[in-house]
């Protein structure tokens, strides 16, 4: 064996935090392959390049790990934790390989100062789908000086800032819902108004006004959508909420003949632990039920699912906002003076630059290439707009 194999054999798993063996072993193979490059051999020009890049791309991501760290507490601490310890494994391994030729530490690539910069000063959910997609592309899997266990190590921790990224996206999928399908109606409505009605031949005055209309109507038509369906929503939770009648109800209940056990079996407790909650209930403790089925009594339900949903007016009011941000967007150019064909240009141009916005963070936070997501945004708005012109101008020549 190589001892650039060697090198990689994982010494301090057994420091790793508790509860992250998974992560740790899966990772560790007790007899790793041999390395494909030879132990002896000569380090030509690219190898050094390629491996000192190496280097500063595994400090970089172990710094990224350490900073994004610190904003956490508990579990997730420590996984980041473990996570930048492993890219110090790495680190080791090419700094042995490189030996006197380390030289002084290189800029690592865009990608991971990028990464570093948000992670110092956001912490986000965003920076852990970056991560999630640069461990994803890890280049060590074709890489003949890497060894097995490094590029399954980064197999393994695509996996796991998945878990974490998974956390983040769970808590901002409501909010993050509403910001970028406002946007998106606001963006791709209004445009193809503008267009629409700049196809009828119209004046650029009437233009913008029927931009502001359509700005303020679908802005007040998505706020309102939304309150209703928050409020909605909210009183489907409550009531679904238990009452505190069986408390009540209970002692004036005939113990041979009552219903109470359908309460517990309509809540979806099983028949035994129903009977038993029963025979609680009716005061009868000496029942023949396994005493682990002693349930406690009824709690009032916390507010993590109404909080999940958030306030009716809260989110009447954001839909509102994100929709008129969007929409703002294609009257600008009339907002300034702009008259004719070049109003309409840049407000495509505008509407453009916007879509691939959203769209790729769209991408990024859901793991996918930004690239992809923002052009299919843009393809479906102007599409959109497209249509609609062409609408527009057939409805003006008929007219005329």
């Amino acid at each position: 064996m190589s001892q650039h194999a060697k090198s990689d054999r994982h010494p301090d798993a057994a420091t790793a935090p508790a509860g992250l063996g998974p992560a740790s072993t899966a990772a560790a193979p007790k007899n790793p392959a041999p390395n494909t490059a030879a132990p002896n051999s000569v380090p030509t020009a690219a190898d050094i390049k390629r491996w000192r890049q190496y280097l500063a791309d595994e400090r970089a991501e172990a710094a990224v790990y350490r900073d994004l760290a610190q904003s956490r507490s508990g579990e997730e601490r420590a996984i980041l934790l473990a996570l930048a310890e492993a890219e110090g494994r790495h680190e080791a391994h090419w700094l042995k390989l490189l030996g006197g030729h380390a030289g002084k530490p290189r800029h690592a690539s865009l990608r991971s100062r990028l990464l570093g910069f948000l992670a110092r000063h956001f912490g986000s959910v965003f920076v852990l789908a970056l991560a999630q997609r640069a461990e994803g592309r890890s280049p060590y899997t074709k890489e003949p000086s890497a060894t097995p266990a490094m590029a399954a190590d980064e197999q393994i921790h695509e996996e796991v800032v998945r878990g974490l990224a998974t956390r983040g996206r769970n808590r901002l999928a409501g909010t993050f819902r509403a910001a970028v399908f406002g946007a998106n109606d606001g963006l791709v409505s209004n445009l193809s108004l503008v267009m629409g009605m700049a196809a009828t031949g119209v004046g650029s005055a009437v233009v913008l006004l029927s931009g502001i209309a359509g700005l303020l109507a679908g802005a007040f038509s998505m706020g309102a959508g939304e309150f209703v369906s928050v409020r909605s929503q909210r009183e489907l939770l409550a009531a679904t909420l238990p009452t505190q009648v069986t408390l009540a109800a209970a002692p004036q209940l005939d113990i041979e003949h009552n219903e109470l056990l359908l309460v517990y079996l309509a809540r979806g407790m099983s028949r035994e632990a129903a009977e038993h909650r029963v025979a609680e209930r009716m005061g009868l403790f000496a029942c023949d039920c396994d005493p682990s089925l002693s349930l406690r009594p009824e709690l009032p339900k916390t507010e993590d699912e109404h909080e999940a949903v958030g306030t009716a007016w809260g989110a009447a009011l954001s839909s509102f906002c994100f929709f008129a941000s969007g929409a703002i967007v294609p009257i600008i150019p009339f907002i300034f003076g702009m008259t004719g064909l070049g109003a309409l240009v840049v407000a495509a141009a505008l509407v453009g630059i916007a879509l691939l916005a959203t769209g790729g963070v769209v991408g990024l936070l859901s793991g996918t290439s930004p690239l992809t997501r923002g052009l299919r945004q843009l393809a479906i708005g102007l599409g959109a707009a497209g249509v609609t012109y062409l609408l527009g101008m057939a409805f003006g020549a008929v007219i005329a």
